[in-house]
């Protein structure tokens, strides 16, 4: 079994590695991680169970893949310090940006990239992550990174001029689903459900929601009309959302992130 270095300890690289470890998919002894702030890193380190390494160099001395999770604009100074440390070693990037390509002008031919864009959920096993199609890792290396990926969600892949949409979709709009679920769990709490009691229950909905139209593949509206009974309460609901611009809200949202002014 590979040997697992972190190059920064954030939100999203605390995430994937409570997932691979609670999913049994990596032993906690053989996940290294590196981050600047030290007392944070033994804080996370109790918590998860990974290894906590006090310098860049050593997880990339330790580890046979490398993630590098740290923010995009520090990348280019963490590799002009463990480049020649990478040599013959895969690498799997998740910060955004950072494709084959742009690696590819920074370092070594022998080093062995993937970019990857997961999300939050694969903390409890119902992430996403968005495999980049171009990458130079070996047939087996990639078996064995796209296999640890599974055990925390899905997989999908897409051609690298389609990675930013996926990253809107995928990882940005969990987000906004969040303000959804919150402002229904708001609805409930103004006719009388306590607050707790609205945030279960609406998020329960939601997850239903979810994997009725993954188990089903029905389109999404065809589930919804199925709950449309002529002259009753959720059309009138439906009605409401359309007059509030609900779907052009959506698309809206995800113009900002592919658009920025």
């Amino acid at each position: 079994m590979s040997k697992i270095g972190f190059i920064g300890m954030g939100n999203m690289a605390q995430a994937l590695c409570d997932g691979f470890i609670r999913n049994k998919a990596v032993r906690a002894k053989d996940v290294y991680a590196y981050a600047p702030h030290a007392d944070k890193l033994k804080k996370n380190a109790e918590k998860i169970g990974f290894v906590p390494l006090f310098g860049v160099k050593e997880v990339a001395e330790k580890a046979d893949i490398i993630v590098m999770a740290c923010k995009p604009y520090q990348i280019e100074g963490v590799l002009s310090e463990i480049g020649d440390l990478l040599k013959g070693k895969a690498l799997v990037s998740i910060a955004a940006g950072w494709d084959l390509e742009t690696y590819e002008a920074f370092l070594d031919p022998s080093v062995r990239v993937q970019y990857v864009l997961p999300n939050t959920a694969v903390r409890v096993g119902e992430g996403i992550a968005v495999f980049e199609k171009a990458h130079s890792l070996k047939a087996a290396e990639r078996k064995e990174i796209r296999k640890l990926f599974e055990t925390v969600g899905t997989v999908e892949e897409l051609p690298t001029h389609l990675m930013d949409i996926g990253t809107a979709i995928c990882g940005c709009a969990g987000a906004y689903v969040d303000m959804f679920m919150e402002a229904y769990a708001d609805a409930a709490v103004k006719y009388g459900i306590p607050r707790a009691d609205a945030y279960r229950m609406v998020s329960q909905m939601v997850l239903g929601a979810a994997k009725l139209q993954q188990v089903t593949s029905e389109h999404p509206g065809v589930l919804k009309d199925a709950v449309c009974s002529p002259g009753g309460t959720t059309i009138r609901g439906v009605a409401a959302l359309e007059e509030a611009g609900l779907r052009n809200a959506c698309i809206y949202s995800v113009d900002a992130i592919m658009n920025p002014i």
